[in-house]
Formats: structure tokens, sequence, C-alpha cells
């Protein structure tokens, strides 16, 4: 299995996370501003990277992709950054793009699912976030984790586009917990049967117990 990690960003990764935001946003973040981020202890910056494995060399003990994830060992590609900011008791996801040449895989809703579970761990119960209102793809994804349209925003982007507003509440039920979980397992399976797996790694020293993540089914056909 290839690993892709998904980690905190860290200072080494601001060449590389800028280049992704151009070729996701158009540069609409700049280096101070992810600098800011990544000092704030209100917000949490996650990225998806591709380890080093990823250039040819295939794993064969998770420890290996493990002791890859931290921070002290940067991977060489970004292709896939979530921020989301805890105000109160609410997540605001400001941010969520996966490199094109990697969309349509389930990584969009692996990072999606990450920003939330980390609002959870936060405490939070609500999240929010605007949208495109023609961005239907987006929205989709959104729907699959229970975001309701709340309101707009007209004329909210650069080009006057009208944003919506979207909700979802009820983050600390284990309603909730149910749809995170079903979430994860649906594209890991995806990206197994594509020899990929996601190693989570949530700060420089990864628990082995919990990472990398196997669903049970990929498990089973090992």
């Amino acid at each position: 299995m290839t690993p892709l990690i998904c980690r905190p960003l860290v200072e080494t990764d601001i060449t590389a996370v800028l280049h992704l935001d151009h070729r996701c946003f158009g540069g609409i973040w700049t280096g101070a501003g992810y600098r800011r981020e990544i000092d704030s202890p209100n917000s949490d910056l996650w990225i998806m990277a591709l380890g080093d494995d990823a250039l040819g060399n295939k794993i064969g003990d998770p420890s290996t992709a493990i002791a890859q994830a931290s921070p002290r060992h940067p991977t060489h590609r970004i292709i896939g950054v979530g921020c989301a900011w805890a105000i109160l008791e609410e997540a605001h996801i400001t941010l969520l793009g996966i490199d094109p040449d990697f969309q349509g895989q389930g990584l969009g809703q692996w990072m999606l699912s990450q920003l939330l579970m980390t609002a959870r761990d936060r405490q939070l119960t609500h999240a929010t976030l605007e949208v495109r209102a023609s961005n239907q793809t987006a929205q989709a994804l959104y729907g699959k984790f229970g975001f309701q349209t709340a309101g707009r925003r007209p004329r909210y982007y650069n080009d006057d586009e009208d944003a919506l507003i979207l909700w979802r509440s009820g983050l600390q039920s284990d309603k909730f917990v149910k749809v995170l979980h079903q979430s994860r397992v649906t594209v890991a399976q995806r990206l197994a049967s594509h020899g990929w797996v996601v190693v989570v790694s949530n700060n420089s020293h990864p628990s082995p117990a919990e990472f990398p993540y196997f669903p049970k089914e990929s498990l089973r056909a090992r």
C-alpha cells in the first residue's frame, strides 16, 4: 500500500502549500496568512500529502508510514488542504481544496471528515461554511455530512457570485459519530482498491495503535 499522509501543516510546508493554494484557489492565502493559522490556537490546518513511498517504494510495515507522517519528516507534495476556526462553540470551515490532479477520488471527503473530527475533539457543537452558489459538487459533498443551507451572502466572492451559508448542528451526537465513521470507511475502501492508505498524524509522535487507517474489509483482504 502507498501512504497518503494526513497531518497538521508545519512551517516547512509553506512553499508547497502555496503552490497548492495557487492550483486550487488562484492564490487566496499568502505565506504570512498560513503562518498565522499555524500559530493560532483557534485554527486547525490540515494537509494531505504524498508520502515518500509514493515516489516508488511501497510500504510493507505500517510503522514505516507512521514515522514518515511526523512533521519532522516532511513529505514531498501536498495534494490537499483544509482549515477550520474554533469560534465559541462553532467550527467555521474556511478552506478546503484538493489538487486538481487528485480530485474525484474521495480525498475532499476525507479532509472534511478530518476537520469535523477535530471540531468534535474541541467539543464544538456545530459547523458552518460558505460555498459558491454554483458549486454543486461541493454542495453535494457537504450534504453527505448533513450540512443544510441556512442563508445566502449576495456578491460574496471577488467575481460577485453569491455564497450559500451552510450549517450543521449536532457534532457531539452519536448519530454524527456514525456519519463520520461511515465516511471514513467508504473513502478508505475506495482508496485501498487503488493501493492507497491514509496515514493520520495528530502530532509529531503518532500512535501506532491508531494509524494508519485501514477499514476492516481491506484488512481482511490483505
